[in-house]
């Protein structure tokens, strides 16, 4: 099979359809990222002014 490159084989993921092959394929090369936490935690900077201020909004 001729690669049409769509592009799914580049995506770092498990699991990715191939088009060419018409079926689903196993990525050996799979890498798991880091998973980055968005939210905030006591102990940031600036978490006290943002909890009041989310407070607030709560409030109105």
């Amino acid at each position: 099979m001729n690669c049409i490159n769509c592009g799914n084989c580049k995506e770092n993921q498990p699991t990715y359809y191939c088009v060419a092959k018409g079926d689903f394929v196993i990525n050996t090369k799979y890498e798991p990222s880091q998973k980055l936490r968005s939210g905030w935690k006591k102990g940031m900077q600036n978490y006290e002014v943002h909890r009041r201020k989310s407070k607030k909004e709560v409030e109105v």
